[in-house]
This record gives C-alpha cells, structure tokens and sequence, in this order.
C-alpha cells in the first residue's frame, strides 16, 4: 500500500490526500472516488497494519499470550512510528476488532470477569505504548546528538574534565549517594543497547503484578 510505505519512510506529516496521489500517479481528484478523504485512509492503513501484524490465535498460556501480544505491539508502533499520532480516539476497523478479539480470547478459562480481562488488556497495551514513546524520545536525542555532532565543539579531554567536575559536585552536595552510584557504575539509563532488556524487565513485573490479582 502506497500509503503505508510513504508514512513509514516520511512520517505522520506526508500523510495527504494531495501526496498519496501523486505517489500513486494519478490526479487528487481521482482518488476520491476510492477514498472519501484522509480520515477514511487513516483508517484504512491503520487497519492495513492490523491485518499484516494479526494476533495469533490463543496457546493456552495467558502470560506468554499477553507477552507475545505487547512484543508485537511494540513492534509494530517502531515499525509505523506515524501509528502514535493518528491511533488515539479512532476506533478499530475489521482487522483491529479481530485482534482484540482474540487478545482478549488468551484470558479465557481465567475466571475473571470481562470488565477485569479487558482491564489487563489495556494494561499490557499501556505498558508497550509507554515503552515506545520512551524509546523514540530516546532516539530523538540520539539523531539530534548525531546532528550537532558527538563533542559539540568540545575535545575528549574538555568533556572528561567537565564530568569529573560534576561527579565532584554530587560529593560535595550529600545529596545524591544513588545517583552517584549510578554514575560510578557507568549504568546509561538511555543506552541503546539495553532497550530490549528494559521492555522486557518491565513487562515481566507488569505480568508479575497481573498473576498476582488473579484468582488462585
């Protein structure tokens, strides 16, 4: 789809009645007789995502159900980052009811009611939704760092000495012993190479905290 491959390599802004079609080679005009406006080819592609990226059907494990349903969705939102600015407040079209269907169908055989089976569900969608936003403004400081340049007019040695300065500033506060921790131990909290490990340690205490409210 035209669409789909254009919002994936330009972003949410390319998204136009005006732009599509020119991508597609024919006249704005023509393609409304295919398409009623933009807010129906919204729905479409969102739909279109839902379809390639359809739920699988339930394996008797709710945790690894619910596991594999947040994997996908963090997938998919890096995947289609233009998804975040369009998906709040549209409802789901035919693909998206049928994965919620069946997300929902991992709960079965839980004894819990609907309401708290859908609870979980928002919950667990949330949590990976969160995650993403997270992720990319993460990748946001990182294209911008790579723009301006890594020492941003500064030499290796300028910038050691200024963090040692800071390092030295935290002793001298007494107020932060854990953040210095943190420092000493060269954790970077925002490091690129920890995103996976960091979705998945929260969606297992996400998980954790969900087993807990079930019925024994």
């Amino acid at each position: 789809m035209a669409a789909l491959a254009l919002a994936d390599a330009e972003g949410a802004e390319a998204i136009n009645m005006r732009r599509i079609a020119k991508e597609l080679g024919v006249g704005t005009m023509s393609l409304y007789w295919h398409v009623a406006g933009k807010e129906q080819l919204l729905d479409l592609m969102l739909d279109a995502v839902e379809a390639k990226e359809a739920i699988a059907e339930p394996s008797g494990d709710w945790r690894n159900d619910l596991a594999q349903i947040a994997r996908r969705e963090r997938a998919s939102l890096l995947r289609h980052r233009w998804k975040l600015d369009f998906m709040a407040g549209r409802p789901p079209g035919p693909n998206g009811f049928l994965n919620i269907e069946r997300s929902l169908a991992c709960l079965d055989g839980l004894d819990i009611e609907t309401r708290t089976a859908l609870q979980i569900l928002t919950t667990v969608m949330t949590y990976a939704t969160g995650s993403v936003f997270n992720e990319l403004r993460e990748l946001h400081a990182e294209q911008q760092q790579a723009g301006a340049g890594h020492t941003a007019g500064h030499s290796e040695a300028e910038i050691a000495a200024g963090l040692r300065a800071w390092r030295a500033s935290l002793d001298r506060s007494g107020l932060f012993p854990r953040l210095a921790r943190v420092f000493d131990e060269g954790i970077d909290p925002d490091a690129a190479e920890t995103r996976d490990e960091r979705f998945e340690f929260g969606l297992a205490c996400v998980l954790d905290g969900i087993a807990v409210r079930l019925p024994s």
